[in-house]
């Protein structure tokens, strides 16, 4: 008798989880589900769902006949990704929580749980795909893909993903799109299958952004002014601004200007002078890069990435792919160079880097 592989699917209370552990189970495997506590500051708080989000875990387990485990993460959560999501913000730079937590929380600290508890492999909800190259020099690497459904592709979020890490990954859903989701979950009686996508920022939730920067950084105000010189108010401090920002910013009834008319946009920071320096109108010449620098690379095979094929690139998540060339300066900083200007490029964000539907890694905007 052939023993079952055992799978761990990573579940989080969404739909997307549950159909992934719906559709191992359905292949065959002896799949458990995990449930991941990774935040406890503010538990009771109105916008914290980690309560509701077991509780529907548990529901859906119920339905598809597996077990379920919870475990709290908080801790490490608080030292690898919160720590360093600080120390962006207070640099006045804008990071990127979901980048680390998928590096350091749920493909280590959850790989590693899972291994203790004997399944080779893990399983999560993204939509992004893992293919193992079977011919040639690179044969038995893995390669990190995009999702069959393009509007959901998560392969930006998953670019730091190392080999031994891919090697352990499943990514069920890499061939379909949402509604074919929501249509399995609904099909199969799971009781998450019209619950909508949480959107905020894993700990965040859906409060209140700068209220909740608040209690952690200090509020250290300054001047908002044009490139020009001209000072239009005060600012709250640099860390609570992000490149691009439109709304929020507290000078919407200022006149003047070349752009009159046309909204203000953060265009850039003076960490020296503690200034927030605007700009009127989306397509002000500040606002548009044709290159950037990134570092803290990543790369997905092990190793740098030839400086001579034509890639695309990624400066957010929301972004189409922009043709770019590669070159590199020194260790661990890459220079991407774009056909077109990309609009608010933002220090802090990631920049990745893909060759057709192959996501290659990539690092840190400086």
């Amino acid at each position: 008798m052939s023993v079952k592989e055992k799978i761990i699917v990573g579940m989080s209370g969404g739909v997307d989880s549950a159909v992934a552990a719906l559709l191992l189970k359905r292949a065959g495997f002896e799949v458990v589900g995990l449930f991941m506590k990774n935040w406890e500051d503010d538990d009771d708080d109105e916008y914290c769902s980690t309560r509701q989000d077991l509780i529907d875990c548990a529901a859906v387990a119920d339905v598809i006949g597996v077990e379920l485990e919870a475990v709290n993460f908080a801790a490490e959560y608080k030292e690898r990704v919160f720590r360093a999501f600080l120390a962006e913000y207070q640099a006045g730079r804008t990071p990127n929580p979901d980048v680390l937590c998928n590096a350091e929380i749920k493909f280590k600290a959850f790989l590693d749980h899972a291994i203790a508890l004997g399944a080779g492999r893990i399983a999560t909800g993204h939509y992004a795909g893992v293919r193992e190259q079977s011919e040639g020099a690179q044969a038995g690497r893995f390669e990190l893909l995009k999702a069959a459904d393009k509007s959901k592709d998560q392969s930006y979020f998953l670019h730091r993903l190392s080999q031994a890490q891919l090697a352990r990954a499943v990514f069920p859903l890499a061939q379909l799109h949402k509604t074919e989701v929501r249509r399995i979950a609904r099909e199969a009686g799971l009781p998450v299958h019209a619950k909508r996508d949480s959107t905020g920022i894993c700990f965040i939730g859906e409060r209140p952004f700068r209220e909740f920067l608040n209690r952690y950084l200090p509020r250290t105000p300054g001047a908002i002014r044009t490139p020009e010189g001209r000072v239009l108010g005060e600012h709250v401090g640099l860390a609570f601004y992000t490149i691009g920002q439109r709304k929020g910013i507290g000078i919407g009834g200022v006149k003047g200007g070349a752009a009159e008319g046309e909204a203000w946009y953060v265009a850039a920071k003076d960490m020296a002078k503690n200034e927030l320096i605007v700009v009127r109108g989306h397509d002000h010449p500040l606002l548009q890069r044709d290159s950037l620098r990134a570092a803290d690379l990543s790369w997905i095979s092990g190793s740098v990435p030839d400086a001579a094929p034509a890639y695309a690139a990624k400066t957010r998540y929301r972004q189409a792919d922009a043709p770019c060339r590669i070159s590199h300066t020194e260790p661990d900083v890459c220079e991407m160079h774009f056909e077109q200007p990309q609009w608010a490029v933002t220090p802090g964000q990631s920049a990745v880097l893909y060759q057709g539907e192959v996501c290659l890694g990539g690092g840190v905007i400086q």
